[in-house]
């Protein structure tokens, strides 16, 4: 997806030019007002703005074209449901089917009933539902149109933290399952974190950087902004359970680590995410330690961090990353620099899968 925009509106300016991978969940991720339910505003039609968005092929606006919301192959998820409530969730559904389009994306009804755990709630009027209900019948009823392209702009921004938790595994299942490209907002780490594969920084209207997931995030320059929330993600694969400890490891290129059995099953693919600010370094493994996580790696890049005390230092682990926030002094009493070896001890209980 080509995507080139420019708007002026009461004082704040998009201007952004990027190129957005057609597949898997690219997350527009920023604090509120970096403009990134415009974008997806701009993508579905809702709102005119200068400049050029070519999808598959298709241009869906330049100079000299504008294609209408209705006739452009989405579906759009917002903040809040928007269902028909005098309509059961079942109708609903209909209603969104009797007007899907014919594409190579075929997802059907019984399909996306499914994959959101919705079955049980279909003689049922939206007023009976609970928010998590709600957005996953609303999601439901977006992919029912069988669209090229699915939108979602902070899906879970209206629900609580224990609707979120029970919200987020629905949204995983998607996003293994659908073929089709997903563009996120969020303003959440952690949501981003659990679901995206591609990332789009934004601030103030404009892009600070965009790219995989893993590699973006470990960017020191953008790290550095991102204060104690600074993270990386890492793809891993459960290698073994101690039901003593209620543990699994999970393994990945350049190592493994220890997490909380989340009833995992070996050999299921775990997303694992890492605070720099739970990661210490260490000169040699150490054995007497309550830390559970020790693993060798690669000292890569050096940078400033969010106060003149504070360090983050970019560590490569395979062909994996991980960010360690210390203090200038502690870097400087280890007397090690880039390219030297040293060992990132993680504690397991800051590792959210």
């Amino acid at each position: 997806m080509e995507t080139r925009f420019y708007l002026q509106h009461q004082g704040f300016t998009l201007d952004i030019d990027l190129t957005i991978p057609d597949q898997g969940v690219t997350a527009l991720f920023g604090p509120s007002g970096s403009g990134k339910s415009t974008i997806l505003r701009c993508i579905a039609g809702l709102e005119k703005a200068k400049g050029k968005f070519v999808f598959d092929g298709n241009v869906w606006q330049d100079d000299n074209t504008f294609i209408p919301p209705h006739q452009r192959p989405i579906a759009y998820v917002f903040q809040e449901s928007a269902l028909f409530p005098h309509l059961s969730v079942m109708a609903n559904l209909n209603y969104a089917f009797k007007r899907r389009k014919q594409n190579n994306h075929e997802f059907s009804l019984d399909k996306a009933i499914e994959l959101l755990g919705i079955a049980h709630l279909l003689d049922r009027k939206p007023a009976k539902l609970s928010g998590g209900e709600k957005q996953r019948v609303a999601i439901a009823r977006s992919l029912a149109v069988n669209p090229k392209l699915l939108l979602m702009d902070e899906p879970l921004a209206a629900l609580d933290v224990a609707r979120k938790r029970e919200f987020l595994p629905f949204l995983e299942k998607l996003h293994d399952t659908l073929k089709m490209p997903v563009i996120y907002v969020s303003h959440s780490p952690t949501e981003v974190a659990r679901l995206a594969d591609h990332i789009v920084l934004l601030k103030e209207g404009r892009v600070q950087a965009t790219g995989p997931l893993n590699h973006t995030l470990s960017r020191l320059d953008l790290s550095s902004q991102m204060d104690e929330q600074a993270s990386v993600i890492i793809e891993a694969r459960i290698e073994q359970l101690q039901s003593e400890w209620h543990l699994a490891e999970a393994a990945f290129e350049g190592g493994s680590m220890w997490v909380r059995d989340m009833n995992f099953v070996i050999g299921s693919q775990v997303r694992l995410q890492v605070l720099a600010r739970d990661v210490s370094l260490t000169l040699s493994p150490d054995k007497d330690s309550s830390i559970a996580n020790t693993i060798e790696a690669i000292i890569e890049e050096v940078g400033a961090g969010d106060h003149p005390a504070i360090l983050l230092v970019r560590l490569k682990i395979g062909a994996n990353f991980l960010l360690c926030r210390l203090t200038s002094r502690s870097f400087h009493h280890l007397g090690v620099s880039v390219g030297d070896k040293v060992w990132a001890q993680i504690k397991s209980a800051a590792i959210i899968e």
